[in-house]
């Protein structure tokens, strides 16, 4: 045993156990992202890469044919095509792209690896790329040629993600290793021929991948999720301000010699709210719209108790079959009733609208007062619960809101998410 065999076995076996642990270590993950989904596709593809060709090697120790080496070479080019199609797939769930640039680009990648493994297809009858006597692979000239398609994704991927505003140094620096580190090794190997020394940049270059891209990712989100959920305390602890509680408890104390039932039910009532305003602080499930409903006639109710016929409500609900992260609508009713409708003297009409089409849930919360100008307001700064709110609604269910206004007319708010 040569060797650049005992270093190309070595070089699998180490490869195939690391590779093993990252892909466990992401299958136990709970919640994983969509790019950890990619990359577990593509960890364990390569993890299959490996093991075959640990087997080409040990098999060729003992046996080896003309069909054999154009067999697996076949096979070897076709699976390198994959690995970067993967790592392009991986990339375009790690970064922000417009829809049109992420189309156009997922479109050329389709195009150009079906023509490649087409091309590696063609070469087993042809031998346009290699050929092989006596059992020895042997390159024809055009060989530069079938490692085009990685020599191009590979480009795409480093520019891609080297030109987005978005990454950190430490991610393009990750992605700009893993483009250049396996090309600089197969220069090196055309030297040390018969040594897997792309295999062993391959594995350095996931090693990079991993910790400086996908850890510390996770360790950013972890981040911004405890700066997001104690955003998300400030949001709650802030609906029920010492004002409101005295506002209401001496709506509803005037009430208890006028009309005692009412009273009671308007304790109940403010209750209700509070203790919904205080589970919500720790719990972080999605909870079933009725419940977020419920809180929000709550609210509503007691406010009615405060401003008579300056605060009218209509409900137009045609649907609460879905769930929603806690105190999501209930805050942007508030906001329409604080800032909107109660700063005109007259008051107005706040309307709640739920209803589905054939793709989505729809939450429209209108109300008719002051209104304001869109241009004038940095939701991330100005208004971070509102924010915050956006956030929930965009990682718990992947939906948008999105906020329309104009002065003395009134303002809309529309919640959508997937079905």
């Amino acid at each position: 045993m040569g060797n650049n065999v005992v270093f190309n076995i070595s070089v699998c076996i180490i490869g195939i156990l690391i590779l093993f642990v990252h892909v466990v270590n992401i299958l136990i993950k709970k919640n994983r992202r969509k790019d950890e989904n990619s990359l577990l596709i593509f960890f364990s593809f390569t993890v299959l890469h490996f093991f075959v060709y640990l087997m080409f090697t040990i098999i060729k120790m003992y046996y080896t044919s003309n069909n054999f080496v154009i067999s697996f070479y076949t096979l070897f080019y076709i699976f390198n095509n994959i690995e970067v199609f993967l790592l392009f797939v991986y990339m375009m769930n790690y970064v922000f792209l417009q829809k049109n640039v992420r189309n156009l680009l997922a479109i050329f990648n389709i195009f150009l690896f079906s023509s490649f493994i087409i091309l590696d297809i063609i070469n087993v009858f042809t031998g346009i790329f290699f050929y092989a006597e006596d059992g020895n692979y042997i390159r024809s000239k055009t060989m530069i040629i079938a490692q085009g398609y990685q020599f191009v994704m590979l480009a795409v991927v480093f520019l891609v993600t080297i030109l987005n505003k978005k990454l950190n140094i430490r991610e393009k620096s990750a992605f700009a290793i893993y483009c250049f580190l396996p090309l600089i090794a197969i220069i090196i190997q055309n030297v040390f021929k018969g040594y897997a020394i792309a295999y062993l940049s391959i594995i350095i270059a996931v090693e990079i991948l991993f910790f400086f891209v996908n850890i510390q990712k996770n360790i950013d989100l972890a981040q911004e999720e405890k700066k997001n959920r104690e955003a998300q305390i400030t949001l709650m602890l802030s609906q029920i301000q010492p004002h409101f509680i005295y506002n209401s408890l001496s709506s509803i104390s005037t009430l208890i010699t006028i009309d005692p039932e009412k009273a009671q039910a308007s304790l109940d009532d403010f209750t209700d709210y509070l203790r919904m305003n205080l589970s919500s602080i720790t719990d972080t499930r999605l909870i079933p719209f009725e419940k977020e409903l419920k809180h929000i006639k709550t609210y509503l109710s007691l406010e009615k108790i405060r401003f008579n016929d300056r605060l009218n409500v209509i409900y137009n609900i045609k649907t609460t079959d879905f769930d929603v992260p806690p105190l999501t609508i209930q805050p942007l009713v508030e906001n329409a009733v604080k800032h909107g409708i109660l700063k005109k003297i007259e008051g107005g009409t706040v309307t709640l609208k739920v209803y589905e089409d054939d793709l989505s849930y729809i939450i429209e919360v209108i109300d008719d007062g002051v209104g304001f100008n869109i241009n004038d307001i940095n939701f991330n700064e100005d208004h971070y619960g509102l924010n915050n709110i956006r956030y929930r609604i965009t990682e718990s269910l992947n939906g948008t809101i999105e906020f329309n206004s104009e002065i003395n007319v009134g303002t809309k708010v529309i919640v959508k998410f997937s079905k």
